[in-house]
């Protein structure tokens, strides 16, 4: 019995469909398993253009990076629009160059950066690569992905 035309063709469309989306997925980094939160599933390495990159983090990544906190946490937002508890320092997404004596002088130490929606958060990112350092990590989405997955902000009128 010979199968029909149509149904061969659809097979042969769905594999290569099938190999596409598993050629073009997002690189996921393995970071490191803390609790219950899988951190290889809920990161991405962001290439950054002249070399170099840093790794987007979801509001799950870094809620539960947070719990074994061994990193500064940096709001880059300006204005001011409120804070993620526990952030370390707040230093302007533009002026992250004239800021370097108040990050770490190890260039491999590990950095998260956040804003509101995660774009000036990413230039700072950039940033942070291009001027050598090679642990950056930027929430993903900024404090309206973290207040969207149910995690609370913090506003002390800074």
């Amino acid at each position: 019995m010979t199968k029909p035309k149509g149904l061969t063709l659809l097979l042969i469309l769905l594999a290569v469909l099938f190999v596409v989306a598993a050629c073009s997925s997002p690189k996921t980094t393995p970071a490191f398993s803390s609790g219950s939160v899988d951190l290889a599933s809920e990161t991405q390495e962001v290439p950054v253009e002249g070399g170099g990159s840093y790794t987007d983090v979801s509001a799950a990544g870094l809620a539960a990076m947070l719990k074994e906190k061994d990193f500064p946490l940096i709001n880059v937002h300006v204005p001011y629009e409120g804070e993620i508890e526990g952030t370390d320092l707040f230093i302007p997404f533009n002026e992250i160059e004239q800021n370097l004596d108040r990050l770490p002088a190890d260039k491999g130490a590990r950095l998260v950066v956040y804003c509101r929606s995660g774009g000036m958060s990413a230039v700072a990112a950039r940033t942070l690569v291009k001027l050598g350092y090679t642990d950056v990590w930027n929430l993903d989405g900024g404090m309206i992905a973290w207040k969207a997955a149910g995690y609370s902000l913090v506003n002390k009128g800074r």
